[in-house]
């Protein structure tokens, strides 16, 4: 870590007691340096500038001639504080703060969820009065508001510490909570009383400091003594956002974030805080089933599924090929690739993606770059959220942040085509995978041979997931096989197309490791035990039926692709906050201008991107919560494109096509090159890829 310069530093006394920290650090930060704590509510660095709401942290300042709000300030050479640990005044004002907080707070910790997690529970043991004076009713409201299918709110806990409304505004930047009514009349409620939508609508519950914002999943599900939080890595979008799973009695109950400040910051979109719920689908398989009619399955034992499979895959050999979701661990891809690779000599596959080789740079780079390039079509936010909360920071900081490619060089790049880069100053260059592990995949493949893929006509396919299965290219290829095995967690996925299906995981039910889109390798730790055996488990005794060593055990099954790929380090050296090894740094072309020009429609024809959202897939198939998140029929417009065909947002518009018309609503987004239009694929069936949109 870089070391502040000496002429940068400040001395502070707080209590008696001299720190020195750089100029200008906040005050609370400060006090901590000290060893000191100054009590907030309202106070969150990532939200921004403070704005000393709560008045939690009274302190007296020498010099001031009144208590100042500590988090407003910052750190000034000489300066001489007291905190309410020496100073009576101060701890006179805490005290005051607390009981008017308290005034019309219920007293129901032992049924709130908050209960036993509560700051204002934990503050009132350290700093509150004893007893209270007030012996008047307290108010009440209708109980509890559901802002959205996902969220409730309880607002005579609310004490208007605004955290709730600060990340609406200055973080999601979706402006969709607000805080209505003036003085002690005063409630949170989203605008116009709509549910609250948004992408990363989840995160105002874990950063609510008492029990007024709750999560309708969670609620009265748990308490914290009965509680585990297993630290893990979330596996359902390329980030690999650090999350800790809640689990009670064997199963999942909530989704918490674990701030990495290179990563996530500690913020989580909805999908990977809400989706868990899929770990308990009706139609999750639980034990192998094998094709008894042209849509039903009917249940095998594992010795005779295992026969079955053995059988199936000695009669394709070596012209099996493996179609890979890129959701796997890197252990079980590269377990199923030693088996089928050195088992069978079956070497050809099909990766989710074309590996990318760009990364290196921490996701946290893109806050300080001055001029950043997104080159895709693709909304950002839909293919790896959190990166969409890292461009608004940047914008917020002062970044010019542009969708077309730039005609010089820029700090950072993020696109979801490694063909079409820029020339980029730093080497800051993003690539935005369309799965959550796809460079992982293809490591572990590669890992397993380098024997050159065949060109013979395949007899069976191996399909690993059920991303992978309802992939329109992979059904194809199992169509022209004839035989398929099927390796996922649910029926609908594979039924019309699998002759036997064997039972996969969730990233929640295994150990193991995963590769971020910065190439970080991180790890996953099992939150809960699968109603099915680990995957890594059956296919260690399948390989012993084909001559093949293969070790049931993550860590032993990670050293073996470690000492190919990843220099030797061991499971266990990767730690819960995974650091980010230097990548090598390749050279990117120049982006033409031609290049940019010939993406884009032609007169008032418009390039068609039907996007896949990020409330799609089997995972937000099976949570109800998440079913109002899907998106809407809209059709996404530049500026420019709306201009000239005298489009207002949220006008209905024809979007038209080769004889196919829809009418959808439309949406200006800033964030879109001239001369492409983008319709989520749900509603952009029969539509060609060009189309012509008319008011």
């Amino acid at each position: 870590m870089t070391r502040p310069a000496a002429d940068n530093l400040v001395t502070v006394t707080i209590d008696e007691r001299q720190v020195q920290v750089p100029k200008g650090t906040g005050m609370v930060e400060t006090a901590a340096a000290a060893g000191i704590e100054i009590p907030v509510f309202c106070y969150e660095p990532r939200l921004g500038p403070p704005v000393g709401a709560c008045r939690m942290c009274l302190i007296e300042v020498e010099g001031m001639p009144k208590l100042q709000a500590g988090c407003t300030l910052t750190a000034q050479d000489g300066m001489v504080v007291k905190t309410a640990r020496t100073s009576k005044q101060a701890a006179e004002g805490q005290n005051a703060t607390l009981e008017f907080i308290l005034v019309n707070h219920p007293l129901d910790c032992p049924v709130c969820d908050k209960g036993g997690e509560c700051p204002l529970q934990d503050l009132t043991f350290r700093y509150g009065p004893g007893n209270t004076r007030m012996t008047f009713p307290k108010r009440t409201f209708q109980k509890p508001i559901p802002i959205s299918p996902l969220i409730a709110l309880d607002r005579e806990r609310c004490i208007l510490c605004y955290r709730c409304t600060r990340f609406s505004e200055n973080v999601a930047e979706d402006g969709q909570l607000v805080a209505v009514n003036r003085g002690a009349q005063s409630v949170i409620a989203t605008f116009e009383d709509e549910p609250y939508k948004g992408h990363f609508s989840g995160n105002v519950t874990e950063i609510c400091p008492v029990g007024a914002l709750t999560t309708t999943q969670y609620r009265f599900e748990a308490r914290p003594w009965e509680i585990q939080n297993v630290p893990t890595v979330c596996g359902l979008c390329p980030v690999g956002c650090n999350i800790s799973a809640t689990t009670r009695e064997g199963k999942v109950k909530r989704i918490l974030s674990r701030n990495h400040p290179e990563v996530d910051e500690g913020w989580l979109c909805d999908k990977g805080r809400f989706a868990y719920s899929h770990l308990n689908a009706s139609d999750r398989i639980t034990a192998p089933v094998r094709k008894a009619g042209p849509r039903r399955f009917e249940v095998l034992g594992w010795d005779d599924a295992l026969d079955r499979a053995e059988e199936l895959l000695r009669r394709g050999g070596a012209t099996t090929v493996t179609a890979l979701s890129g959701g796997e661990s890197i252990e079980e891809a590269y377990a199923l690739a030693k088996l089928l690779r050195r088992g069978l000599g079956a070497h050809n596959a099909v990766l989710p993606e074309e590996p990318s080789e760009f990364g290196g740079s921490p996701l946290s780079a893109i806050r300080g770059a001055k001029t950043i390039a997104v080159l895709s079509d693709v909304p950002v936010v839909e293919r790896a959220p959190v990166v969409d909360l890292w461009l608004k920071a940047a914008r917020r900081a002062g970044a010019h942040v542009g969708y077309e490619a730039p005609e010089g060089p820029v700090d950072a790049l993020v696109t979801d085509d490694p063909a079409n880069v820029a020339r980029v100053e730093a080497a800051h260059i993003y690539f935005l995978p369309l799965t959550p592990n796809g460079r992982g995949v293809a490591d572990a493949w590669s890992a397993a041979g380098d024997e050159e893929p065949g060109d013979d006509e395949p007899r069976v396919v191996v399909i690993c997931g059920d991303e992978a299965a309802t992939n329109d290219d992979v059904r194809a290829l199992a169509a022209e096989a004839g035989v398929v095995i099927g390796i996922g967690m649910f029926e609908s996925s594979f039924r019309g197309i699998a002759d036997l299906v064997l039972p996969g995981t969730s990233y929640l039910e295994r150990d193991g490791t995963t590769i971020n889109l910065e190439g970080r390798l991180q790890r996953q730790r099992r939150a809960v035990l699968a109603p099915v055996p680990d995957t890594l488990a059956w296919i260690a005794k399948l390989a012993e039926r084909f001559g093949v060593e293969l070790s049931p055990h993550a860590s032993v099954v990670f050293d073996e692709v470690s000492e190919q790929c990843y220099g030797g380090i061991t499971l266990g050296e990767i730690g819960e906050r995974a650091s980010l090894a230097p990548q090598p740094r390749h050279a990117a072309p120049v982006a033409s201008a031609k290049l940019a020009q010939a993406k884009r429609g032609r007169g008032r024809r418009l390039r068609l991107v039907a996007y896949r959202p990020l409330f799609s897939g089997a995972a937000v198939d099976r949570a109800p919560e998440l079913q109002f998140q899907r998106p809407s029929p809209e059709v996404q417009i530049s500026p420019a494109d709306a201009r000239a065909r005298k489009i207002r947002n949220g006008q209905t518009v024809s979007v038209s096509s080769n004889g196919t018309s829809v009418a959808l609503r439309a949406r200006i987004a800033r964030d879109l090159a001239a001369g492409v239009v983008r319709i989520a694929g749900e509603h952009a069936a029969g539509l060609h890829p060009t189309v012509e949109v008319d008011p």
